[in-house]
C-alpha cells in the first residue's frame, strides 16, 4: 500500500485520505491527481455560491412565490441563436441505456441494441471510494476495447462486441462531495473528480476513434450552474490544446427550477451542449421538493404520476420545442420497468413501454432511455417507426403549439393518495436505502429498476403528506405517528419477503432509521444521498 501524496510536492494543497493500492494508482496517477488539483483550485470555490443561490430561491418559493420564467433573460429566450454542433456519432440517439459502472453491466450495456450507454456515477451508483476508482478503470478499459469479465461462480465470460454503443459518462451532481480528497481541509466536489478522471484517461483514445469526451450533467437548477460547467470544459480544452467544443454534454432537466431556464442553460453551454434530457423521476421529486410548502400542489401516489399528466406532458413538449429551436436534441425519459419471466406480466410491461415511448416519439423527442437491455428492442421499434429514414427529429419544431405557460408546468396533479401507495413507498424506499448504504445504487424492486430518484419521490411524498396533514383515500390522516406505525409493520413484511437470513445479514434497521429521519424531519432534506454518504467507506 502506498500514499499517492508521496510523489506530490509540498506546495500541493489537495490531500488524499486513503492509501492507494497499486491498481488504484493506475487510475489516480500523479498526473491525474494534479489535473484534479488544478480543476479544484480554479473551480471548487464557486460551488458553495451556486448551492447557496439554490437555497435563496427556495426560500422565496417556501414563502409563497411560484417558479416562473426569468424576466432579465428574456433576450436569450427571444434571440435567434443555435448551439455549436453535434458530433457525427451522437446524431442518432434513438435509444439509450443507463446503468452503474460495474464491470459486467458496462459490457452488457455497451453490447445492447442501443445507440448510447450512459455510464453512471450518480443516481444509480453508491460512490464508495473503491467502487469509484473501479468504475473509472472499467470505463477506461471499455474505451480501450480491452474490458472483459468472467463470472467467478458460473465461469461465464463477457466481452465487447465489435460495434458497441457510444459511451457517455454521467458525473455526480454539484451537491455531492468526494470526502476522500480534501482541499484546504474540505471535501472536494465529486463532480470535478468524476469529470477529471474520465476525461484524463479517455479523451485521446475517444478522439482517435472518431468519438469524444461526452458527459451527462445532472441536477442543474439554474443557468449559472451550466455556465460554471462551460468554464470547466473550456479550461480543460485549453489545458490540453483541444479545439473549443471538443467536450460535449447533455444536461438533464430534472429539477423544477431548471425547466424555466432551458433556453438559458443551452445558451450558457452553447459551445459544448448537444441536448437536454427529460429526467422525469428526479423532476417529479423536484416538483415535490420545490413546492413543499404549497398545499395545493401535493402529488398523489407515485404510481399514477405518469407522463400523461398535464404538468409532465407540458414539460416534455416545452423541452422538445426549446431544444429543436436551438438545434439541440430533446431526449426522452427513463422506462424503469424490467422484463418479467411471467409471460402475462411481461406482456403488460412491454405494453407500458410502448405506450410511454409512443407518447415521447409523438411529442418529438429524438430518443429515449431504458434501464434494461431486454427493453431496448421494444423502445427502439417505436422510435424506428417514428423516425423512418431520419436519424433524429430535429425537424419537429412544435412552433405551431400554443406557448406553454408557467401555470401549465406547475399544474396540480389529480389522483388518489392510498394506504397501499404509502406502504409501497415505505417498502421501496427502505429497500433502496438499504442497498445504497451497502454499496449498490441500482436495485430491481417489484419489477422496476429503482435508483435514488424513485426512492426520493417515495420519502418526499410522505414527508409532504405529513406536513400538510393530508388524508388517504380511506380517511386516515397522514401523521408522523401513522408513518412510524406503518414503517414498523412494513419492516415485518420486508423480513418475510426477503427472508430472515438476508434481512439479518443486511442493513435494514439502519435503512429504516434513515428513512424515519428523512421522513419525519421538520425540514425536507435536500437529497437522501447526502446523509447516506456517511454510511459509505
Amino acid at each position: 500500500m502506498t500514499d499517492t501524496t508521496a510523489s506530490i510536492n509540498h506546495e500541493v494543497k489537495l490531500s488524499l485520505q486513503p492509501l492507494l493500492t497499486e491498481a488504484q494508482r493506475e487510475i489516480l496517477t500523479d498526473d491525474a491527481f494534479q489535473f484534479v488539483e488544478r480543476l479544484v483550485q480554479r473551480f471548487a470555490s464557486r460551488i458553495p455560491e451556486l448551492l447557496a443561490a439554490r437555497e435563496q430561491r427556495q426560500q422565496a418559493i417556501d414563502a409563497g412565490a411560484l417558479p416562473d420564467f426569468l424576466e432579465d433573460t428574456a433576450h436569450i429566450r427571444d434571440g435567434n441563436w443555435h448551439i455549436r454542433n453535434i458530433p457525427a456519432d451522437l446524431q442518432d440517439r434513438r435509444v439509450e441505456i443507463t446503468g452503474p459502472v460495474e464491470r459486467k453491466m458496462v459490457i452488457n450495456a455497451l453490447n445492447a441494441n442501443v445507440k448510447v450507454f450512459m455510464a453512471d456515477f450518480e443516481d444509480s451508483f453508491a460512490p464508495a471510494w473503491d467502487e469509484v476508482l473501479d468504475g473509472q478503470r472499467n470505463l477506461r478499459d471499455a474505451v480501450n476495447g480491452t474490458i472483459a469479465y468472467t463470472h467467478p461462480e458460473t465461469g461465464k465470460s463477457y466481452q465487447l462486441k465489435d460495434d458497441p454503443a457510444v459511451l457517455i459518462c454521467r458525473v455526480r451532481g454539484l451537491h455531492l462531495p468526494e470526502k476522500h480528497l480534501l482541499w484546504q481541509g474540505e471535501p472536494i466536489p465529486g463532480a470535478l473528480f468524476d469529470f477529471a478522471l474520465y476525461f484524463y484517461h479517455n479523451y485521446k483514445q475517444l478522439l482517435a476513434k472518431g468519438s469524444g469526451p461526452y458527459f451527462y450533467l445532472p441536477k442543474l437548477q439554474a443557468y449559472q450552474e451550466a455556465a460554471w460547467w462551460s468554464d470547466v470544459f473550456s479550461f480543460t480544452e485549453d489545458e490540453y490544446g483541444l479545439p473549443r467544443g471538443t467536450i460535449k454534454a447533455t444536461v438533464l432537466i430534472e429539477t423544477l427550477p431548471a425547466v424555466f431556464e432551458m433556453d438559458e442553460i443551452l445558451y450558457s453551454l452553447k459551445d459544448h451542449i448537444v441536448g437536454l434530457n427529460c429526467g422525469r423521476w428526479d423532476y417529479i421529486f423536484s416538483y415535490i421538493k420545490t413546492l413543499r410548502n404549497h398545499p395545493d400542489r401535493i402529488l398523489p401516489d407515485r404510481q399514477v404520476v405518469t407522463m400523461e399528466k398535464p404538468f409532465l406532458n407540458a414539460y416534455s413538449r416545452l423541452l422538445v420545442r426549446t431544444c429543436h429551436r436551438r438545434g439541440a436534441f430533446a431526449m426522452g425519459g427513463m422506462a424503469a420497468f424490467i422484463p418479467s419471466k411471467d409471460p402475462e406480466r411481461n406482456a403488460w410491461v412491454l405494453d407500458k413501454i410502448r405506450n410511454d415511448k409512443s407518447l415521447e416519439a409523438q411529442n418529438g423527442h429524438d430518443g429515449t432511455w431504458v434501464a434494461h437491455p431486454g427493453l431496448a428492442d421494444t423502445a427502439r421499434a417505436i422510435f424506428d417507426e417514428a423516425l423512418g429514414e431520419r436519424p433524429n427529429q430535429l425537424d419537429v419544431s412544435r412552433e405551431a403549439d400554443a406557448p406553454i405557460t408557467a401555470s401549465e408546468l406547475l399544474a396540480p396533479c389529480d389522483g388518489e393518495r392510498t394506504e397501499e401507495g404509502m406502504r409501497h413507498n415505505i417498502r421501496v424506499a427502505v429497500q433502496y436505502i438499504e442497498a445504497w448504504i451497502s454499496g449498490n445504487g441500482c436495485v430491481p424492486i417489484y419489477g422496476l429498476m429503482e435508483d435514488a430518484a424513485t426512492a426520493e419521490i417515495s420519502r418526499a411524498s410522505i414527508w409532504q403528506w405529513i406536513k400538510h396533514g393530508k388524508a388517504l383515500s380511506n380517511g386516515q390522516v397522514v401523521t408522523k405517528a401513522l408513518f412510524e406505525q406503518m414503517l414498523a409493520e412494513e419492516m415485518t413484511v420486508l423480513q418475510e419477503e426477503v427472508g430472515t437470513a438476508r434481512f439479518e445479514q443486511g442493513r435494514y434497521p439502519e435503512a429504516a432509521a434513515l428513512m424515519a429521519q428523512l421522513t419525519t424531519s421538520d425540514e425536507l432534506v435536500n437529497f437522501l444521498t447526502l446523509p447516506g454518504y456517511d454510511y459509505l467507506k
